[in-house]
């Protein structure tokens, strides 16, 4: 089985929130997870739903702030264990060429 989760956790404030978002980045670490950050979030891959929720929380209590915005979208593969990575393989091969473009 493979659980692959879309994670986003931000401060609730102005200004950058580079360092709060990279707290949130560096608690996976902890964690037997694979996982890529992009702009939006971060697409983190478990192969347990519980790894991937202990994971989610550790994130979510690194950021500092009196407010916390966490937004998480699940995708629990339970018969399979195909990977986030063949996800994009599958539309990069109909598209013909990798699925980014830079401006």
């Amino acid at each position: 089985m493979t659980v692959i989760g879309f994670l986003s956790v931000a401060p609730v404030k102005e200004g950058s929130m580079g360092e709060e978002v990279a707290n949130a980045v560096a608690a996976l670490d902890d964690f037997d997870v694979a996982y890529e950050t992009t702009p939006m979030g971060t697409t983190i891959e478990a192969d347990s739903i519980d790894v991937l929720l202990d994971a989610v929380e550790a994130a979510h209590t690194a950021v500092d702030g009196d407010r916390v915005s966490t937004f998480l979208k699940i995708d629990d593969k339970r018969a399979s264990d195909g990977h986030a990575s063949e996800k994009v393989d599958a539309v990069e091969e109909h598209l013909g060429h990798e699925a980014r473009k830079e401006r």
